[in-house]
């Protein structure tokens, strides 16, 4: 796509912009050379009191013009304004030449309840965070209730924490084949497969070190996360030796909560859940992402329907108190229909947590390299499906909890978790809300340090820690690795004068 801009503006954001009504757009170098590409120019004018921004977006031999300004604020930075208006401008440009409203507006970033947060932080109600939502983000009525309803929910959530509050990722990044929409690093091939004996005992060693220094520094544990990957694609054995290595640094039974997301129900068997059980795991995935053997082929899941009911009755009697399911709408070759179908089958099973994600176009997957159209601007029957979650979670008790968003997501629409009252996935809501640190362990596994002020009177304090991406660079440098992540937890701490 071809991208001109002018004034102080972040390119990047425009480009995100750009994305929603041109999904999958590039802007390389070549890209903006290419002749008959989709262009928009963009120039923001500010003076004194407000930011003026003029766009003109043109494709297919059609052009139209918008104009958006808004004024500066003692509550807004100015780079907030620069974005609303930028914003403003290209939503109503790509509306009237396209024909199509966005449901979320400008709101491209991961967190659409964070704008609501932010409002609800500075006294708003939850009318006037709607109707802000609405208004200068462009958000359509029923999405900007959503991200309200979900905000209110994470604040309530938030009472009573503190700066010391802190998380446990561990990281299972192995599967048993790899998804054909998948972009995560996991690995599928025998060779790699391989790993995974010396790769857990180097594992269990990170985590029992990381537990000690939370033990240390005098943080408190809140949630443990067993994600991946498909970490059920260890062997009872080795869920043993990991799950025993954690109870023994750290006591279970005060956590909020400790999920083993299992994942794919080919590697759920009843010892493994036995197990869990036995640790005191007590939130557990079953995924089926859909119930159409049909869809379930093409998009290279190598279990069954049947396999998927077989497992979740597995996970149902091992006596773990929540299960969560995970569906995806807008997968290729799916229709309203039939997710419709798997959908109403996953609500007579009643799990206690269901999060429906919509279909995500990764760069990595492989599904781009079968020539499939994968991306779509109002994605199909995908906006059909999400509303009918939204329906039937309501009309069988559940709330929305949890929200976040992708780029390249079919429609531009989300990806919403939700629960029956009380069964809330916390670890969701610290991690993507940001509530507080996520310390982590494994390949590919990231370290977040976070520095939370409960009255939104500033941005959180964040810093990063990156485990090397793949098992073997994690294997290869573990000890210098091990040494430099505890020494960025300590100093984090200590320079903030957190641990007093």
């Amino acid at each position: 796509m071809r991208l001109h801009l002018e004034g102080n503006i972040n390119t990047y954001y425009v480009q995100t912009l750009c994305m929603i009504f041109f999904p999958g757009s590039k802007f390389s170098k070549e890209a903006q050379e290419e002749e008959g590409a989709p262009a928009l120019s963009l120039r923001l004018e500010e003076d004194t009191d407000a930011c003026t921004a003029y766009a003109e977006m043109s494709a297919d031999g059609k052009k139209e013009l918008a104009v958006q300004r808004f004024a500066f604020t003692k509550d807004m930075t100015k780079e907030r304004t620069r974005k609303l208006a930028a914003g403003g401008a290209v939503m109503k440009a790509g509306e009237r030449l396209l024909g199509y409203r966005p449901s979320w507006g400008m709101m491209t970033g991961v967190r659409p309840s964070k704008h609501a947060m932010e409002l609800l932080l500075k006294g708003k109600s939850a009318e006037e965070t709607r109707q802000t939502l609405a208004k200068e983000f462009f958000a359509i009525p029923k999405k900007a209730a959503l991200a309200t309803e979900v905000a209110l929910r994470e604040r309530k959530m938030l009472e009573n924490h503190t700066a010391k509050d802190c998380s446990l990722y561990v990281s299972i990044p192995f599967c048993p084949t790899r998804c054909a929409y998948c972009s995560f690093v996991s690995y599928t091939s025998q060779r790699l497969l391989s790993l995974i004996p010396e790769y857990l005992n180097a594992l269990v060693e990170d985590v029992s070190q990381i537990l000690e220094q939370i033990r240390t520094l005098g943080l408190h544990l809140k949630t443990i996360y067993i994600g991946g990957g498909t970490p059920t694609i260890l062997e009872p054995d080795q869920l043993r030796l990991l799950l025993s290595t954690i109870a023994a640094h750290c006591d279970v039974a005060s956590l909020e909560e400790y999920t083993l997301e299992s994942g794919r129900p080919d590697t759920i068997t009843a010892e493994k859940f036995k197990v869990a059980k036995e640790y005191g795991v007590e939130r557990v995935s079953v995924n089926p992402q859909t119930l159409c053997d049909e869809v379930l082929h093409r998009i290279g899941r190598s279990h069954t329907t049947e396999q998927f009911l077989r497992a979740y009755h597995i996970a149902r009697e091992s006596g773990i108190s929540c299960i969560n399911t995970d569906l995806i709408a807008g997968l290729p070759g799916d229709t309203f229909g039939t997710f419709a179908r798997s959908f109403d089958k996953i609500m007579e099973l009643r799990p206690e947590n269901v999060t429906v994600h919509t279909f995500c176009v990764k760069k990595a997957a492989d599904i781009l390299r079968q020539n499939e159209e994968v991306y779509s601007r109002q994605g199909g029957d995908a906006g059909k499906c999400v509303d009918y979650t939204q329906i039937r979670t309501a009309m069988a008790g559940y709330v929305p909890y949890y929200m976040y968003r992708q780029k390249n997501t079919v429609g531009n629409f989300e990806n919403v978790g939700f629960s029956l009252p009380g069964y809330e996935g916390r670890y969701n809501v610290y991690m993507m809300e940001e509530f507080h640190s996520v310390f982590a362990a494994g390949a590919g596994a990231v370290t977040k340090a976070v520095e939370y002020t409960p009255d939104g009177s500033r941005a959180p304090q964040i810093a990063r820690f990156f485990d090397h991406k793949y098992p073997f660079e994690y294997l290869r440098d573990r000890e210098n690795q091990m040494k430099a992540k505890l020494d960025f937890i300590a100093d984090y701490y200590q320079k903030r004068g957190l641990l007093d």
